[in-house]
């Protein structure tokens, strides 16, 4: 078997991070993770275009289950709760736990990559929304489920990586859902509507 085939995906993505932790992702070369990984700079491009795209390189798998898991699921009367449960099921632990709150903490840190983050979010909402549409959810409910549902997931993410007392994202889904219940009230308009309204 040839040698770039032995690992060395692995190898290069925890390279990868040791060095984005090290020096900073900007101040970090293609030639410095392949020689950390024991790899040639060759191989690095045979699984990455860039080094970027070590951080993003499951986007593509991430969106098709979870746009998928919409798809599937047996009930789309409640969307937000479609949209929530597709994001909290998924398996965010490839690599392990730890890769991912890695990942997680190098993109917070730069601006460039945050940015690039949010470009995937939005990809994989545009993609939601319209397996919402499919299952016969009309178009406004399905971009709102969709997009407070990647928000309250995101927050139960956040949580997560940072390593919150232990529990996992389905638990930090649910308390996140439910302090946005808690911010929505149950009766009367919840916020105004006229001038008036805010005067009094």
């Amino acid at each position: 078997m040839p040698r770039w085939e032995e690992g060395s995906a692995e190898r290069l993505t925890t390279a990868a991070l040791e060095l984005f932790e090290e020096r900073g992702f900007e101040d970090t070369s293609v030639v410095e993770i392949a020689e950390r990984a024991r790899v040639t700079t060759r191989t690095f491009f045979r699984y990455f275009p860039d080094k970027r795209e070590v951080l993003f390189a499951e986007s593509d798998r991430i969106r098709t289950a979870i746009v998928q898991a919409v798809l599937d699921a047996p009930d789309v009367t409640q969307p937000l709760r479609v949209v929530t449960t597709a994001l909290a099921q998924f398996d965010w632990d490839v690599g392990g736990a730890e890769i991912q709150r890695r990942r997680h903490a190098v993109i917070a840190a730069n601006p460039g990559l945050l940015e690039r983050e949010l470009i995937k979010q939005d990809e994989i909402a545009t993609e939601v929304v319209r397996a919402l549409r499919r299952r016969g959810v009309e178009e406004e409910a399905a971009r709102l489920a969709t997009r407070v549902g990647i928000q309250v997931f995101a927050t139960a993410y956040a949580r997560w990586a940072e390593g919150d007392g232990g529990a996992d994202l389905t638990e930090l889904t649910e308390a996140a859902t439910d302090l946005l219940r808690a911010l929505v009230p149950t009766e009367g308009p919840p916020w105004p509507r006229t001038r008036e309204e805010v005067r009094s």
